[in-house]
């Protein structure tokens, strides 16, 4: 069944990601470049009220955009890895409880800025990817490979015969995440903003780190603290690069 997407951000990278197969346009966006592109590539518009188009998605905020696009396909790990095997610094993100598809699109979309190879869910108890997921990440659903496996203990045993060091962000942790070299290929694990990374997945990493903080508040949303975790193991991986 197709999913769909809305907003103009999220309908815009379907369409140039060419994964739109048809669009719902309001009669006052007909103009809007993304309805003029679609029309250039040979997706159907179709011409819908605002009342319309809410009832196709339940929700008012679609910006008088819906577009019907492929299912939302999973990578296969082998794939990332093969992907990824000859870069200098592969990067893996394995997600660890994250529930909320406002913290998966947001996390995608650091994803896609920072470079990483790819993301790792679990198949149960882990929000999949939808069309919430699809809007939040501003496209960026199109452009990074998640994968979906049914055990992070045993994905972990596998990326580690692949060369991985798997770093787990901990807030107990003795080290910040600074204060690590990640010359090597990284899987870096993110836990649920309210229960961290299980203790079973948490004993599987060969490292933990922490992000240093110095306010009265002692943790952060899931997806700020991906992005976080992503952009400083970026920063010293191109630091050790100079």
């Amino acid at each position: 069944m197709d999913e769909k997407v809305y907003g103009i951000n999220a309908v815009r990278e379907s369409v140039e990601s060419r994964r739109a197969k048809k669009l719902f346009a309001s009669p006052k966006v007909l103009g809007h470049p993304v309805v003029v592109e679609a029309k250039k590539v040979k997706i159907p518009v179709v011409v819908a009220q605002d009342e319309a188009l809410t009832k196709m998605i339940g929700k008012r905020y679609h910006q008088g955009l819906v577009a019907l696009v492929e299912p939302f396909a999973y990578a296969k790990l082998d794939d990332v890895l093969a992907k990824a095997k000859d870069k200098e610094y592969p990067l893996l993100i394995m997600l660890d409880g994250i529930e909320d598809p406002h913290n998966l699109g947001a996390i995608l979309r650091s994803c896609d800025a920072f470079g990483v190879d790819g993301v790792i869910i679990r198949e149960k108890n882990e929000v999949p990817l939808n069309d919430t997921v699809a809007r939040v990440s501003t496209g960026a659903i199109h452009y990074v490979d998640v994968v979906s496996v049914t055990n992070l203990s045993r994905t972990i045993e596998a990326l580690k015969r692949n060369g991985y060091w798997v770093i787990g962000t901990d807030g107990s942790a003795a080290k910040s995440i600074y204060e690590e070299t990640y010359r090597y290929p990284v899987c870096l694990v993110v836990g649920s903003e309210g229960e961290g990374i299980s203790r079973l997945v948490l004993e599987h990493c060969d490292i933990t780190v922490k992000i240093p903080m110095v306010g009265h508040v002692n943790s952060l949303n899931a997806s700020v603290s991906a992005g976080i975790s992503i952009s400083a193991v970026r920063f010293v991986q191109s630091s050790n690069a100079k």
